[in-house]
């Protein structure tokens, strides 16, 4: 089934033909933001090839956006944590500077572990959500769970025969955040 295309569309029609073109196309962000981007296009005089690539930005923007907040909650988190939000002055031993280092995720690319060692309430689940989260934001999957959880899982999923497909579904993740 081929539509049939209509050349010199009046202002009407083609307004009536782009959601319905954007519905199919499943382009949520360009139908959405079609009418406030046509409108500054046309005040500042946008050129075709500009105005299109402003709702293909528009949309790729979105899309990224999107997959990193499907990524973050796959991770499954207990709570939302920043680097940011951490407290470097509260926590002297925590250097700022390596902190910002991890936050590359280049010991992630190279498959590199990491293990936070600290006393209680040094902010090591804080650091650990928060590096976990700048992973998944990155582009890497991740996934977070607390060590007594993950043994439980590893155990029952012995019992049950069941302990290769387990491993291999922890296997698919890009980072693995083990809590205690």
């Amino acid at each position: 089934m081929s539509a049939q295309r209509h050349h010199g569309l009046t202002e009407q029609a083609a307004d009536t033909a782009i959601d319905p073109a954007c519905r199919m196309l499943r382009l949520p962000t360009i139908r959405g933001q079609f009418p406030d981007l046509a409108e500054a296009a046309k005040r500042d005089q946008m050129s075709y090839k500009g105005f299109l690539a402003e709702l293909l930005l528009a949309e790729c923007d979105d899309r990224a956006r999107r997959r990193s907040e499907r990524r973050i909650k796959a991770a499954a988190f207990p709570r939302e944590k920043s680097l940011r939000a951490f407290d470097f002055d509260a926590n002297p031993n925590v250097d700022a500077a390596t902190i910002n280092t991890l936050a590359t995720c280049e010991w992630v690319r190279k498959g590199q572990p990491l293990c936070l060692i600290g006393d209680s309430g040094t902010g090591k689940s804080h650091l650990l959500i928060a590096l976990g989260t700048e992973a998944a934001m990155t582009g890497y999957r991740v996934r977070y769970t607390l060590a007594t959880k993950l043994v439980n899982e590893l155990v029952e999923a012995a019992d049950e025969r069941l302990l290769t497909k387990t491993i291999a579904r922890y296997g698919r993740v890009d980072l693995l955040c083990i809590d205690e």
